[in-house]
């Protein structure tokens, strides 16, 4: 509904009660990490994102977030094995 409502912040607040709640499941923080994205908040989304990356390796979409939310922060050569990473397990490899 937040996000329907482009409402990030707001659901940002929401879900970091819920994340706290129950720290162990992957996709309320992926939404978390969605929402400080959306919101500009770019280090808190990455903070999140590195947390679901370093508990699950293979999490493509978290793998392409952290990527984009290193670019969009400047850090280009961070975010490059993170991208490449993504679109390897998401089976997308350069055509020949």
């Amino acid at each position: 509904m937040f996000f329907d409502a482009k409402e990030y912040a707001t659901a940002a607040q929401i879900l970091d009660g819920l994340v706290e709640e129950v720290p162990e499941q992957t996709g309320p923080r992926l939404l978390l990490a969605r929402s400080y994205y959306h919101s500009a908040q770019l280090r808190r989304a990455e903070t999140e994102l590195r947390t679901i990356v370093e508990r699950d390796p293979v999490e493509h979409y978290a793998r392409l977030m952290l990527g984009r939310t290193l670019e969009r922060q400047g850090r280009d050569a961070e975010a490059a094995p993170h991208l490449r990473m993504a679109a390897a397990l998401a089976g997308d490899f350069p055509q020949e």
